[in-house]
């Protein structure tokens, strides 16, 4: 269950710009996982609440947004998007040689604080 260090780290970096930004309390967290990340997201919610008790974060609203893999096609020579890892072959021309080159895992795409 990698999703507990993922937590535990994205803490890190959350606390980090809430003391920055003078935070009393975080209210909101948004996350997005990449599709092939192999994060299961009940997992995760479980072990950010868990992660977040006595921090700034405690109680604070989770919202995740699963990314699409995006790839490169080398016949197409184009970009596809892919919606499961279990499907990885070109949706025009069914390649299976492709390239991801957007799927970045967990990424903190916005914190919501409050300074009060």
């Amino acid at each position: 269950m990698h999703e507990i260090t993922l937590c535990q780290r994205a803490l890190e970096l959350i606390e980090q710009q809430a003391k920055q930004h003078h935070a009393k309390r975080v209210t909101g967290v948004w996350l997005k996982v990449g599709a092939f990340s192999c994060v299961e997201p009940s997992a995760l919610t479980f072990c950010f609440e868990l992660v977040c008790r006595d921090t700034l974060a405690e109680g604070c609203t989770l919202h995740l947004e699963e990314q699409q893999a995006e790839c490169w096609c080398e016949t197409c020579q184009q970009y596809v998007t892919l919606l499961s890892s279990k499907v990885r072959s070109c949706p025009q021309c069914q390649n299976t040689g492709l390239r991801i080159v957007a799927d970045d895992g967990l990424q903190i795409q916005r914190l919501e604080i409050d300074q009060e």
